[in-house]
């Protein structure tokens, strides 16, 4: 969760994401899915080349942006149902099940 003890202020706030979320964190992520999308069948480059990284980063700035608006409770939830929308996603929840 990204709010503190306080409850009144956040760990990281809401213009600072662009920041820590760089090209080479993004990388890092890359490398350990290579390792499990399709059971590793692509390496790092093949599956960063396969990427819309514009596309990922905006993504990644939206679920961030529901640590501001909802409890840690809600959270699980909400997360779920933007990862069901992306392209897969409802291919994802069905194994799940």
């Amino acid at each position: 969760m990204n709010l503190k003890e306080n409850k009144t202020s956040y760990y990281v706030n809401y213009d600072e994401w662009g920041s820590l979320i760089e090209e080479e964190v993004i990388e890092d992520a890359i490398a350990d899915a290579s390792e499990e999308v399709m059971d590793g069948q692509f390496n790092r480059s093949q599956l960063s080349e396969m990427l819309d990284k514009p596309q990922l980063f905006q993504i990644a700035i939206q679920l961030l942006e529901l640590t501001y608006t909802h409890s840690a409770k809600q959270l699980p939830a909400l997360i779920e149902e933007h990862l069901v929308r992306l392209p897969g996603g409802e291919d994802w929840l069905n194994r799940r099940k």
